[in-house]
């Protein structure tokens, strides 16, 4: 997408220099084009300037595969201005990557939950100082396949009743009588992912989820399960809902309010509730003296919103990205 969007804007000024080339007299071209040089060739030394400092290493990142398709895109867009950094992304899930992030293993640990106490009591006994940082919005989705066409909406507490352990629910018709006596397949996030800690908390009740629920850390793996038969449900991040929209249906949600579609709208303002949740980034404060870490990071916290917007989260305010670059510099 970013790379169609400069396309575009290469051709515009192109077509833009031949008309006035064509249609203007000596004099006038002369003007319309030396005018922006000066501009051009200061923007250019800029560039220049800026990659004079070739950087290289390995940033190890891990962590909620929620949070994975954005530093998907940041690790690939900085990987053009520092080819010789690597940064791969991991996804052992939210308290997989935190498991790795207290002992010291990683330079950074994303995360759709913020850090547990006993999570922060280990790094600190391990000696692992660290900044939080907020990077966007999710909304937590819920999808059926497309061939389902018969649910239409859920409410919270039809939710909680179908998804927690014990439960009498078996297929459609016992959530709704007019709905069809078709067995429902569940497809949940796995036990580390901060995903399933938000669900747990807010659908579950703190609960446990029902036994016969089919669990995976991989997103993919649930998007599949679900568009594979008309009695399936699951939930996820939005941006897995996002790129499948041609096997998936996403449920609108009832809080109370009418039911609500999870939006770039709905979710930056709250109204998708209970399921819109921030997601962050956590940054081993020690990893900060390494100039890769810091750049990739730098890096980051100017690019994350554009970028989780393409991915198909919701980017925050700017005054929040001016926060965390307060946060980051403190912490150098």
């Amino acid at each position: 997408m970013k790379k169609f969007k400069r396309s575009m804007l290469a051709l515009s000024v192109a077509a833009v220099l031949t008309v006035v080339t064509a249609c203007g007299n000596g004099e006038e071209t002369s003007k319309e084009i030396t005018q922006p040089a000066p501009q051009t060739e200061t923007k250019t030394e800029t560039k220049t300037e800026v990659k004079e400092e070739k950087l290289s290493g390995t940033i190890a990142i891990d962590g909620s595969s929620t949070v994975f398709p954005i530093l998907e895109a940041v690790s690939e867009e900085y990987n053009k201005i520092q080819p010789d950094v690597k940064a791969p992304v991991g996804v052992s899930g939210t308290g997989g990557g935190f498991k790795r992030f207290v002992i010291g293993e990683t330079d950074f640990s994303n995360a759709s939950r913020p850090i547990k106490d006993e999570e922060a009591a280990l790094a600190a006994d391990n000696g692992v100082e660290y900044i939080e940082l907020k990077l966007a919005f999710d909304g937590l989705s819920v999808v059926v396949s497309k061939d389902n066409d018969f649910v239409d909406y859920l409410t919270v507490e039809e939710l909680t009743k179908m998804w927690v352990d014990g439960t009498e629910v078996v297929t459609w018709k016992d959530i709704r009588p007019e709905w069809p006596e078709i067995k429902i397949e569940f497809f949940s996030p796995g036990h580390d992912s901060g995903t399933y800690d938000y669900w747990n908390e807010v659908i579950l009740n703190k609960e446990d989820i029902r036994k016969d629920a089919q669990l995976s850390e991989d997103d993919n793996v649930l998007v599949m399960g679900v568009a594979g038969g008309q009695g399936g449900i699951g939930y996820f991040g939005y941006a897995y809902y996002y790129e499948n929209q041609d096997k998936l249906k996403v449920v609108p949600i009832d809080n109370g309010n009418g039911p609500i579609v999870p939006t770039e709208a709905t979710i930056n303002d709250g109204t998708y509730a209970p399921l819109s949740r921030p997601m962050y980034m956590y940054v081993n404060k020690e990893s900060l003296k390494r100039p890769e870490v810091l750049d990739y990071l730098t890096f980051l916290n100017t690019h994350v919103g554009e970028l989780a917007l393409e991915v198909g989260y919701i980017n925050l305010q700017q005054a929040d990205y001016d926060k965390n670059a307060e946060i980051i510099n403190s912490a150098k």
